[in-house]
């Protein structure tokens, strides 16, 4: 028998010993780095394993107009959820579910019959509507359930349908505000969750987590919903006057950038967008559409020149033969032979190209595009809704003298409509740039308490506050004295500048007889409250300038929606000077009081229409000043008492 000799154990005893203390210190680097690297991942997978989650969907936040009436709102809507294992008869529950729902009867005999707990009906069955619910209810199927569901509504269907956009299936957005706020607006899922074994069932020695869901937060806009109805209807008129491949409008308070209202034609019913092309909905035309703004753009050059003193409005004098050569083009004014000797602000009120030329060649290329530059062309206004365009300007080391004529009077470059309105904003608010912006508060929807406002962003100043003044000044002239009466208002003060820019075609050249006719407008003239814009593409059956189509639109829609704000008449603007055959405007007489046989005194240019018995006026519509036109009828009220009626 072989003898182990005692240094031989020796040696082995240490290396059983250093094996064994590797191995444990494996072990203990292995425990440490479960325990304290992966140790919460692991147990979040542990968990996951063992608990069954039910999710509580949350109340998508509401959007209101700056009063709080609701623009989009939820209504309930449920969903089918069937449990199969409940089900006795699945051939028969899957025709009726097929016959109410719209679906193959394939379709649903595979949904109730699935080795499942339970089961969705999707996408048939999702949030289903109230005529689908009542006919489910009145079967009464085994295992057929519904659950409490809700979808988007919103309350004036077309109205303001690109601004406010839409949501999908499972209530989240897909476009405009919808889209933009959707982190704000969705809130956050909740959920119950128990623990169970392998086989589902529920562990009772455990207790159940039930997490709330947080409602999504109610978004309070800029929008005025008066002045959001005055305009839809407005544009509805045009579409159905004209005809026109498009229309749009906006209405802004100059004053801090916020947007009163916003609409284009075509729109269409958020509820059923599903139902139009994708581009239509997917263009919002106030923010998207590019084009030339044509003598909208002159407003640019105007409070430029003024601000770099380069004219005086009522000084200074520019004689229009009809055309001015630029390096040996030829640029025509829009009136055949000229306005003749005039001075600059009767420049502006005739939209006379070559006057304006003129402007822009004192003004020179640098100064010139510095300010279209500072007053935001060529670039994004920043607007809080998706799909805004940059507009395109002259490439700088290609712009020569005729590329700065022709920009002068808006022939060349290529603007959106939003960024003209921001322009023209911050020409006459006191030079002011501003974000435009559509959302102002966010609204706890429990509290009802604020808990986040919207700031005003001033992007840039301009031009000093007199220029603005002279701005002002020079664009009410228009439209008291000039191509923009038509936008006239008795009682207001109005400013504002025509438009009428010929499209450029496919081929890049400009197309014959189609033009998108516009018209920006402002009131009151002295301290404006609002700026309109609204242009209109390709009108048919009407000869296109702006002044024709477009400035009528923008006098209606500030008329009315600034008695709607309750903004009162203001005196001191200009008379109006009327051309022929236009006719001026009466003042009603005060007729309360006056014996009915003496009415043939006062009536020789308006006609009556009575209401009551007696030989006494106690009562009369319109009210005593109001202006009409000549041969509009007033209704008056008859007593046999002479005392005046209260109103």
């Amino acid at each position: 028998m072989k003898r182990v000799s005692a240094v031989t154990v020796r040696k082995r005893i240490v290396t059983v010993f250093l094996c064994g203390l590797l191995v444990l210190a494996v072990i203990v680097v292995r425990l440490g780095y479960v325990q304290f690297m992966i140790g919460d991942k692991l147990m979040a997978k542990a968990n996951d394993s063992w608990t069954r989650d039910i999710k509580f969907q949350p109340e998508r936040g509401e959007i209101l107009d700056e009063s709080g009436e609701v623009l989009a709102e939820n209504v309930s809507a449920p969903s089918v959820v069937v449990v199969p294992r409940q089900i006795k008869n699945p051939q028969k529950t899957a025709e009726q579910l097929a016959s109410v729902l719209d679906m193959s009867v394939d379709k649903a005999y595979e949904d109730v019959t699935q080795a499942k707990s339970q089961v969705s009906i999707h996408p048939e069955g999702r949030k289903i509507s109230k005529e689908q619910e009542k006919n489910l209810r009145s079967l009464q199927l085994d295992g057929v359930y519904l659950a409490k569901d809700s979808k988007r509504n919103y309350p004036n269907g077309n109205a303001l349908s690109h601004v406010l956009g839409f949501t999908g299936i499972d209530n989240q957005g897909l476009m405009g505000l919808e889209l933009y706020y959707d982190d704000n607006l969705s809130g956050e899922e909740g959920s119950l969750s128990f623990y169970s074994d392998a086989k589902g069932k529920k562990l009772t020695d455990l207790a159940d987590v039930y997490r709330s869901p947080v409602d999504g937060l109610n978004l309070k806009t800029t929008i005025n919903s008066k002045v959001q109805t005055i305009m839809e209807r407005e544009l509805d008129l045009a579409v159905e006057k004209y005809n026109p491949d498009g229309a749009l409008a906006i209405a802004v308070n100059p004053k801090d950038g916020g947007i009163l209202g916003m609409s284009s034609r075509p729109n269409f019913n958020p509820e059923n967008y599903q139902d139009v092309d994708a581009e239509i909905f997917d263009r919002n035309l106030p923010i998207w559409k590019t084009y030339e703004p044509g003598s909208t753009f002159k407003i640019i050059t105007l409070a430029s020149a003024l601000e770099e003193g380069k004219v005086d409005l009522d000084n200074d004098t520019f004689n229009d033969d009809g055309s001015i050569d630029v390096d040996g083009t030829e640029l025509h004014c829009w009136k055949s032979g000229g306005h003749g000797h005039q001075t600059y602000l009767e420049v502006v009120q005739n939209s006379c190209n070559p006057g304006f030329v003129s402007l822009g060649m004192k003004l020179g290329k640098e100064k010139l595009f510095s300010y279209i530059d500072h007053f935001g062309f060529g670039k994004k206004t920043g607007i809080d809704l998706q799909g805004e365009g940059n507009g395109i300007l002259f490439n700088p080391e290609k712009i020569g003298s005729v590329e700065v004529a022709t920009t002068a009077f808006g022939q060349g470059v290529s603007v959106t409509p939003i960024q003209q309105v921001m322009a023209v904003s911050a020409a006459i608010n006191g030079g002011y740039l501003y974000k435009p912006h559509i959302a102002d508060e966010w609204v706890d929807p429990k509290t009802k308490k604020v808990v986040d406002k919207v700031k005003t962003v001033t992007k840039d100043r301009v031009i000093s506050n007199d220029t603005s003044k002279e701005v002002r000044r020079a664009l009410e002239s228009v439209v008291a004295k000039g191509s923009g009466r038509p936008a006239y208002i008795d009682g207001y003060r109005v400013g504002g500048k025509t438009g009428t820019a010929q499209k450029v075609g496919p081929n890049g050249g400009y197309m014959e007889n189609n033009y998108i006719v516009s018209f920006i407008g402002f009131a009151p003239a002295d301290d404006p409250e609002m700026v309109v814009y609204v242009a209109v593409d390709n009108p048919k059956g009407t000869v296109q300038f702006g002044g024709v189509v477009a400035a009528p639109i923008v006098g209606s829609i500030i008329g009315d929606s600034l008695r709607a704000m309750g903004v009162e008449p203001r005196e001191g603007g200009l008379d109006k000077e009327y051309v022929w055959p236009e006719q001026p405007k009466i003042e009603v007489p005060d007729l309360i009081g006056l014996d009915k046989r003496k009415l043939t005194e006062y009536m020789t240019d308006l006609s009556v229409e009575t209401s009551g018995s007696g030989d006494y006026i106690v009562n009369q519509a319109p009210q005593p000043g109001t202006k009409v036109e000549q041969g509009s009828k007033i209704r008056l009220y008859l007593s046999n008492k002479k005392d005046r009626a209260s109103d």
